[in-house]
């Protein structure tokens, strides 16, 4: 089980999740009415580390985090 941190306009909250890779977090995340209508426009973070490709592994105990876009003034 993996932890998943939606920060900032997704609310701060914490989703356990199952998945083993990226491609099937995604389809995890997309049964989520709130979260969905974001995935597109979110930074995802693995482990701290901003990733490009949903071709990625993840293990027990990865930190995976949505960034949704922001903006400043």
């Amino acid at each position: 089980m993996i932890e998943v941190e939606f920060l900032g306009p997704l609310g701060n909250k914490t989703y356990k999740a199952n998945a083993n890779d990226l491609y099937a977090l995604k389809e995890e995340l997309q049964k989520i009415p709130e979260i969905e209508p974001w995935l597109k426009d979110c930074a995802i973070a693995l482990n701290d580390e901003i990733i490009t490709s949903l071709d990625k592994t993840i293990n027990k105990g990865d930190r995976v985090a949505l960034l949704p876009p922001v903006c400043g003034g």
